[in-house]
């Protein structure tokens, strides 16, 4: 899967995710940071990536409908701090389907996962 990591994540789960075989960015790599939020999710879709972010500003299904674009993973912690963040994300993605996301919007937080698949 290809993935763009959010400034709002631990750039060590770059790391992490490149071990289990993914095609990882961050927004902090290509100088995005600071950027608007419109101007990273037009980066992340021209460049046909899953955007991983704990940023509400992407937590509307409706401006992000499932299908309308590569990919959005929003990380819902009570308390997100970097590690907590890190273990959450990697959790999800050593044990769920992740290849299987593509156009999907998807929140995960502490216990569940919850998937919005194209129609």
């Amino acid at each position: 899967m290809r993935i763009k990591l959010d400034e709002n994540l631990p750039f060590s789960l770059s790391s992490t995710l490149k071990s289990l075989g993914h095609d990882v960015h961050t927004v902090i790599e290509q100088d995005l940071v600071g950027c608007s939020d419109s101007e990273i999710w037009a980066a992340v879709q021209k460049e046909g990536h899953f955007l991983i972010t704990q940023d509400l500003d992407f937590s509307d299904v409706r401006r992000f409908t499932p299908g309308g674009h590569h990919g959005l993973l929003l990380a819902r912690l009570r308390s997100p701090d970097r590690g907590s963040l890190a273990r959450r994300v990697e959790q999800v993605f050593r044990g769920e389907q992740v290849d299987d996301w593509e156009g999907c919007f998807v929140v995960a937080t502490e216990r569940k996962i919850r998937v919005l698949r194209p129609s």
